[in-house]
């Protein structure tokens, strides 16, 4: 979707509709308010009667079409919420939800009315920014395989007028900042939208050599051979049961700042997820596809560095596998040596996200020295439980670190919530026949004894934040009703909308 900027109001375009915000009506509130003076004029007063019968309310996700009589388009408004509490989550929300009601109407272009978002305490470049990014996100369709239900809104416009035209400048930069990293999102969403019998572990090696083909970045694959050499037995043993073998994967962003910090920022992509020999059951199997999204999200983060130029540098590490069982897979009771000569007791197959992040997170540590280690991980079933579809749960050992990330959740609306990390965890993971074991026999706390597993393979010097995305990292037809339009069903590409604002703001 084109993305632009005008300085006319939206009332006054050659748009198919200009769309308005409208905050949700105070119960004893009559009057037609000043903000739809121009709506009123432009519909020769059909707004106003839809507002004395209380056809429109302004409450969320309501979006109400009108015609003008003098043929020069339609007039949309859509809810806000209460009046209070819009920011800049409700006016991305509001976007996306124009955007996914006006599709398939005959509607090419729309003009997004920014006077008529821009209230409250909302500054109008962040209210411009809100609305690129809902627009863009909230257009997303995922149509690699079957061709589109519906012809897509091939334009948005944010119309400054007469309110905002003297922060034009400003208002260009932080839509164009934004518009980058939303259509980094739609790039990572297609990769994860991918079944497994495309996104193999070496796709995922090629789409990272072509990124930095593409962004001049460097980028180190390693084989199942280089990967034994390695001793990266947390790779091979997962990778072992597939014909498609694992591939440890590296980029390497230099950073706007060279005298600035390093992170790393590593990411599970188990491409598919049977269970191995613990075999998960048949229903819902199928989105085993999207184990990936870690990884997957990782390419996006370096993808959306390098389009921004942002001053950290950046280590991207992928630890990429298909597990499968067969006749090479590993075995409940076996017990892993990995890169850095830990050893990891073997009790459940499907416990194989951490497995695979033992390796990378090691190799990361132990190459690069990074300021900083990320990892995104859809690890646990246990995190859906605790803190549902929809947030993802961080789990830190550096306060500094949890709270820039927390900053750069609030502002995105990726939300994540923290979690502890005890002695309790910790020893819930050591093993009687190894450093480790990858599940534990008490049920409870499967997230936090998963972490407590990770901090293994980081160390305690280094600050280092765990985001477990098993939640978000996808939707399918019944959780998209309750999440944001601008999250579509399939993959959101969750992370690196988060991340990215991190490293922009947080690492600096």
């Amino acid at each position: 979707m084109k993305i632009s900027i005008d300085r006319r109001d939206a009332t006054e375009a050659n748009v198919d509709v200009s769309v308005s915000g409208l905050p949700e009506r105070a119960e004893k509130e009559e009057g037609l308010p000043r903000t739809l003076a121009r709506e009123e004029a432009v519909t020769a007063g059909l707004v106003g009667i839809a507002w004395k019968n209380r056809e429109i309310r302004g409450r969320r996700k309501e979006v109400t079409v009108f015609h003008r009589p003098d043929g020069k388009g339609r007039v949309g408004l859509v809810g806000l919420g209460p009046r209070d509490s819009v920011d800049v989550e409700s006016i991305r929300r509001a976007a996306a939800e124009a955007v996914r009601a006006l599709r398939g109407h005959s509607v090419q272009s729309i003009g997004l009315r920014l006077a008529s978002f821009a209230i409250g305490s909302v500054a109008p470049e962040d209210a411009a920014a809100a609305l690129a990014e809902g627009a863009v996100l909230g257009g997303y369709e995922f149509t690699r395989y079957r061709a589109p239900r519906d012809a897509p809104i091939e334009e948005a416009t944010v119309f400054l007028g007469s309110e905002h035209g003297r922060l034009e400048s400003a208002i260009r930069k932080a839509v164009e900042r934004t518009r980058s990293v939303a259509e980094v999102v739609l790039w990572t969403r297609d990769l994860s939208n991918l079944p497994a019998d495309t996104a193999t572990p070496e796709r995922l090696a090629e789409e990272a050599r072509a990124l930095g083909k593409e962004f001049d970045l460097k980028v180190t694959v390693f084989n199942e051979a280089k990967l034994a050499e390695m001793h990266c037995g947390g790779l091979l043993a997962v990778g072992g049961g597939s014909s498609h073998p694992p591939r440890l994967i590296v980029l390497e962003y230099a950073g706007g700042n060279r005298s600035g910090k390093t992170v790393a920022v590593v990411g599970k992509g188990i491409t598919f997820d049977s269970g191995g020999i613990s075999i998960k059951p048949a229903l819902h199997m199928a989105d085993m596809k999207f184990d990936k999204s870690g990884a997957v999200a990782v390419l996006g983060i370096l993808r959306a560095a390098a389009t921004l130029k942002l001053p950290p540098k950046v280590i991207g590490v992928l630890a990429c596998a298909e597990n499968l069982p067969g006749g090479g897979a590993y075995r409940p009771g076996d017990v892993v040596t990995t890169y850095n000569g830990k050893t990891i007791e073997i009790l459940n197959t499907d416990a194989e996200g951490r497995v695979v992040l033992s390796d990378a997170l090691a190799f990361a540590v132990d190459r690069y020295h990074p300021d900083v280690v990320i990892d995104l991980a859809t690890l646990t079933g246990a995190c859906v439980t605790a803190l549902g579809d929809d947030t993802a749960g961080l789990i830190s050992t550096n306060d500094a670190l949890a709270l820039a990330l927390l900053d750069a959740s609030a502002r995105t609306g990726e939300p994540i919530w923290r979690l502890p990390l005890t002695d309790v965890h910790r020893e819930l993971v050591k093993s009687e026949v190894a450093d480790v074991r990858n599940s534990t026999e008490i049920p409870p706390a499967g997230a936090l004894t998963a972490a407590a597993f990770l901090e293994t393979f980081v160390g305690t010097t280094t600050a280092w934040a765990h985001l477990d995305i098993a939640g978000p990292a996808w939707t399918n037809s019944s959780t998209r009703k309750y999440q944001p339009a601008y999250l579509p069903v399939g993959a959101t590409a969750f992370g690196v909308r988060l991340v990215t604002r991190y490293l922009e703001d947080g690492a600096r």
